[in-house]
């Protein structure tokens, strides 16, 4: 870029880059104001009857349908992705659902990513960039073990990690294929839930205890604590066995 357009071309783009986010916040607002009852696992659970005659009279337009609505609410970080999961889950049972599932939500956690490196990168790398550097570079080394992990520990919410991995350099293909292995064992806990359930009312009526206990819920939390440690764990051993050896 020639240094004469600099100056105009950067604010140019930065506005476009202001008016993008704006539009984008209204309508993520928009839709979750309209759309937002559609969500709630009690709007499903009135009409259960009326969501089995659909997927009798349109079989081939459901999978469509839920991966296009699933990867739409991740990628614009709405709320109400787990209890998608649990409706698609029971709707479709465990084999057709998981695919779909864990396809839409790499796609939208991918979207989402896009969103905000195209948003936001620039400027977080400019402002911060003394401050990011050794991050940056810790990142190119370590980005897959760190996101892997990060996708295992159910604590951190899914749309954090993707908005904040947005502002790193981590290539769009590395971050598509650990996020997909790294949120499966999630995946394949919580479309068994929704797989295993009698009926929506009950999960209205119970919540996720309609199938999980809270020990069974402690257990599966630390579980994938420890499998989320392991990779670093087993790093760490190696690197210092390879340096006794030498």
């Amino acid at each position: 870029m020639p240094e004469d357009e600099s100056p105009v071309v950067l604010p140019r783009l930065a506005s476009r880059k202001l008016i993008a986010l704006t539009l984008m916040v209204a309508l993520v607002a928009l839709l979750y104001w309209q759309f937002h009852d559609y969500l709630r696992i009690d709007w499903f659970a009135e009409r259960e009857t009326a969501l089995r005659d659909f997927e009798s009279r349109w079989p081939w337009a459901v999978p469509i349908l839920a991966f296009l609505i699933y990867a739409g609410v991740t990628g614009l970080s709405l709320p109400g992705a787990t209890a998608l999961t649990l409706v698609v889950s029971w709707y479709l049972g465990f084999w057709r659902a998981l695919p779909i599932i864990s396809f839409a939500s790499t796609a939208g956690a991918t979207l989402a990513l896009i969103l905000s490196r195209y948003l936001f990168r620039d400027w977080v790398q400019t402002r911060f960039s003394k401050r990011l550097k050794a991050f940056n570079e810790s990142l190119e080394k370590e980005g897959p073990f760190f996101l892997f992990s990060l996708r295992l520990i159910p604590v951190v919410p899914f749309f954090i990690i993707n908005v904040v991995m947005g502002l790193t350099p981590i290539r769009l293909r590395t971050f598509w294929w650990v996020s997909q292995l790294g949120m499966l064992p999630g995946t394949l806990v919580y479309i068994y839930a929704g797989s295993s359930l009698p009926s929506l009312q009950s999960l209205a009526d119970d919540g996720i205890a309609a199938v999980f206990t809270q020990r069974q819920l402690t257990q599966i939390t630390l579980a994938f604590f420890f499998l989320a440690v392991f990779p670093f764990a087993a790093r760490w051993m190696i690197q210092r066995v390879r340096g006794k050896h030498d």
